[in-house]
């Protein structure tokens, strides 16, 4: 395993759409296993292969408070929403932004985990919002683009003003 360097907004890879992943060959395993422990390293609950520059259909996700909900998610798909909830979000690749966002309360969805398999899952809570924030990713879509045009300008200016600090 080995810890990969995420992208940081506005870095313009991030809006890339992922492709699907049609093989589950040992290197897509090393992939999941290097996103885990890139996301634990960072103290996320959520991890897009995008996040990373690899821009296949892939996202992994622990809400659990101990490390113990370990989930992968391969080819991810939303098949029904209900409800509406509001929450903050944050995310690995626009540290210190935190917004409320209006997301679905609940979700049944269908994946593949890192061997293929293919399985339909209900989540809600943190779980559901997660898994709506990461799929986002995997769709060129950052949660700041669900705020207003001066908020997303604001944001912007913020991370190239850090981004200019970090080069100096």
């Amino acid at each position: 395993m080995s810890l990969r360097d995420i992208l940081i907004y506005p870095d313009e890879r991030l809006r890339e759409i992922a492709r699907p992943v049609d093989s589950f060959e040992p290197a897509l395993a090393e992939l999941v296993d290097d996103m885990f422990e890139t996301m634990y390293q960072e103290r996320g609950i959520g991890l897009a292969a995008t996040q990373i520059d690899e821009h296949r259909r892939l996202f992994v996700a622990d809400v659990s408070e101990d490390r113990s909900g370990a989930l992968a998610f391969v080819n991810p798909e939303i098949l029904a929403r209900e409800g509406t909830v509001e929450s903050e979000e944050g995310c690995l690749s626009i540290p210190g932004i935190n917004e409320t966002i209006a997301r679905a309360e609940r979700i049944r969805v269908r994946a593949q985990d890192a061997k293929g398999k293919t399985f339909e899952q209900d989540l809600e809570g943190l779980l559901a919002i997660c898994f709506q924030h990461e799929l986002d990713h995997l769709e060129g879509r950052l949660f700041i683009d669900y705020l207003s045009p001066l908020k997303q300008q604001r944001i912007r200016k913020k991370m190239q003003k850090a981004a200019r600090r970090e080069r100096v």
